[in-house]
C-alpha cells in the first residue's frame, strides 16, 4: 500500500507499480440520463450515456483464455467510453507506426542506387514476412495503378466520440434534399453483444442515442456509402491483455513516453487517473471510490442499457409485497363472510 501513497512535494498519487499490470476490457453499458444540452424540439431529450469496464490485472498472470484476465490480485475501474476509446486507438496507432518505421529500417532494402520503385517492392515483401502489409502498408505496389486508387482511408479515430459524417449523395439524391429537410447522421460507439464489445453505430442524432435503423445503422451506411461500415460487427478493442508497462525503445514512439519519467505507459496513465476505481482485492491500490458502483452493475439488456441494479432488495420486497397481497385476499374474504352472516341476522329479524 505504501507505494499507492501521495508523494511529499505535491498532491499527486505514486502510481509506478501500474507498470506490472495490464488492462482487460471487461465490458460496457449504456446509462440514460437528461441531455442538459436539448434546446429545440427536434433535440433529445434523454441521450445515451456510455462507459467501460475494465481490470487491472498482474501482467504475468493476465490471460486471454480467462474471460476476466485474472482470478485475484486484481482491480476493478469504470470509465466513460470515449475517454478509453481516445486513449486505446491513439496507443495502438502510435506503437503501430513505431514498429512499422523500425521494420522498414530493418527490412535492408535501402541502397544507393536510387531505385525508388524496387524499394517500395522489396519494402512491401518484408512487411508481408512479418504480418503487418495491412497495418504499414499505405498501398500495394504489386496492384495496378487504377487499382490502387481508393477512397479517403475511414479512420476510427474520428468517431470515438459522437460526429457527424457526410456522404456524396448522387444528383437524385440532391434533388430529393432540395424538396426535403436533409438527414444528417452520425457515427459513435456503442455497446454489443450484450456490453461485452464496442461496436460502431450510425445514428440520426449527436448524441447518439438513436439508431438510423433497427440494425445499429448498417443498412443505411450501406445504402449511402455502398461500403460495410468499419467496426459495424467486430469488437474495436481487443480482448487481449494489454501490458502497461512502457513498450520496448524501438516500439516507444522513439522514445517520446520514456520523457516522463516512469515505466507506465501513457495509455495506462490516462486511463487510470480518470477512472473510477475499486481496488478492495488489488496489493498496491488503495481507492474504492467506484465499488458500489460497480458491484450493482449486475443486469443489463442486450443492447448494453442497464435495467436493474442488485437483487437482494428486490428479492426481499417481492417476498413482503406477496405476503401484503396474501394477507388483502384473505381478509377481504373474511370481512365479505361477516358481512353475509349479518345480512342473514337482519333478515331473520325482520321475518
Amino acid at each position: 500500500m505504501s507505494q499507492a501513497r501521495k508523494l511529499d512535494d505535491n498532491d499527486e498519487v505514486d502510481f509506478t507499480w501500474v507498470e506490472n499490470y495490464s488492462i482487460k476490457f471487461q465490458g460496457c453499458h449504456h446509462i440514460s440520463q437528461w441531455n442538459q444540452d436539448a434546446e429545440d424540439e427536434e433535440d433529445v431529450r434523454i441521450a445515451t450515456k456510455r462507459l467501460v469496464r475494465f481490470r487491472l490485472c498482474p501482467s504475468d498472470e493476465c490471460s486471454l483464455q480467462n474471460a476476466g484476465g485474472c482470478s485475484s490480485g486484481y482491480g476493478e475501474y469504470v470509465i466513460d467510453m470515449n475517454i478509453f476509446l481516445e486513449s486505446y486507438i491513439e496507443s495502438i496507432e502510435q506503437y503501430n507506426e513505431a514498429k512499422c518505421e523500425y521494420l522498414e529500417n530493418m527490412s535492408g532494402c535501402y541502397n544507393d542506387d536510387g531505385d525508388n520503385d524496387n524499394q517500395d517492392y522489396c519494402v512491401y515483401d518484408f512487411y508481408v514476412t512479418e504480418g503487418m502489409e495491412d497495418v504499414c502498408a499505405e498501398n500495394n505496389p504489386y496492384q495496378a495503378d487504377d487499382d490502387a486508387e481508393e477512397a479517403e482511408q475511414f479512420e476510427i479515430a474520428d468517431y470515438v466520440e459522437c460526429a457527424q459524417i457526410e456522404f456524396d449523395d448522387d444528383d437524385n439524391r440532391r434533388k430529393l434534399d432540395e424538396e426535403e429537410e436533409e438527414v444528417q447522421y452520425y457515427l459513435g460507439p456503442y455497446c454489443a453483444e450484450q456490453g461485452g464489445a464496442i461496436y460502431l453505430g450510425m445514428f440520426t442524432d449527436e448524441t447518439c442515442s438513436t439508431f438510423a435503423d433497427e440494425y445499429g445503422g448498417l443498412e443505411t451506411y450501406y445504402s449511402k456509402a455502398k461500403e460495410e461500415l468499419p467496426f459495424g460487427t467486430s469488437n474495436i478493442v481487443s480482448m487481449d491483455c494489454y501490458k502497461c508497462q512502457e513498450p520496448e525503445v524501438q516500439f516507444n514512439y522513439d522514445g517520446d513516453d520514456a520523457e516522463d519519467g516512469d515505466a507506465v505507459s501513457e495509455m495506462c496513465e490516462t486511463i487510470y487517473e480518470q477512472a473510477g476505481k475499486c481496488e478492495a482485492d488489488i496489493e498496491y491500490g488503495d481507492n474504492y471510490n467506484a465499488c458500489t458502483y460497480i458491484q450493482g452493475i449486475q443486469v443489463i439488456r442486450k443492447n448494453g442499457i442497464i435495467v436493474s441494479t442488485g437483487s437482494k432488495a428486490n428479492k426481499t420486497s417481492s417476498i413482503f409485497i406477496g405476503v401484503f397481497v396474501v394477507a388483502f385476499v384473505l381478509l377481504s374474504a373474511y370481512v365479505y363472510y361477516l358481512k353475509t352472516k349479518l345480512d342473514r341476522a337482519c333478515i331473520n329479524l325482520a321475518e
